[in-house]
C-alpha cells in the first residue's frame, strides 16, 4: 500500500474514533487526504483546478454539510470558515453551483429554523402593528 495512503487511513481513523461517521464521510475523506498528502509529496502545486471534496449535490445531508474545499463536515458553513479558505458565502456558493438562495447548514438544522419560525409567526405580529 503506498505511504501516503497509509497515512490519510491513520488520520480518518483518527478522526473516526472521536465523531460517528457515514461509510461515505471516511471513503470521501480518504480520498481525498490521500491525494492531498500525495500532491504534497510531490510538490504538486494548487493551482490547478480544484476538485470537491465530495460531489456537491451530495455535500449538504441531513446531519451535516461537507466544506468542499477541505472535506470537514459541519451543520453550518460559517462566513469564519469560509473566509478561512479566502472565500464569501457568495463566492462559495458560485464556485461550486448552488443556488444564491441555497442555506450552507444541514438539512434538520434548516428543518428547525423553518418550524421555530413558522411557530413565532412574525408576519402576524407585523400587521398588527
Amino acid at each position: 500500500m503506498e505511504e501516503y495512503l497509509k497515512q490519510a487511513l491513520e488520520i480518518v481513523k483518527a478522526q473516526a474514533s472521536v465523531r460517528t461517521m457515514t461509510e461515505e464521510e471516511i471513503n470521501s475523506m480518504v480520498q481525498s487526504i490521500a491525494e492531498g498528502i500525495k500532491r504534497a509529496s510531490e510538490g504538486v502545486s494548487c493551482d490547478t483546478e480544484q476538485e470537491p471534496a465530495t460531489d456537491p449535490k451530495k455535500a449538504i445531508r441531513e446531519k451535516s454539510i461537507i466544506c468542499l474545499e477541505c472535506g470537514k463536515s459541519f451543520k453550518v458553513l460559517t462566513k469564519k470558515h469560509l473566509a478561512s479558505h479566502g472565500l464569501t458565502a457568495q463566492e462559495y456558493k458560485a464556485k461550486w453551483g448552488y443556488k444564491k438562495n441555497t442555506s450552507l447548514v444541514c438539512k434538520s438544522l434548516a428543518r428547525e429554523r423553518r418550524k421555530k419560525m413558522e411557530s413565532m409567526k412574525l408576519w402576524e405580529k407585523r400587521k398588527k402593528n
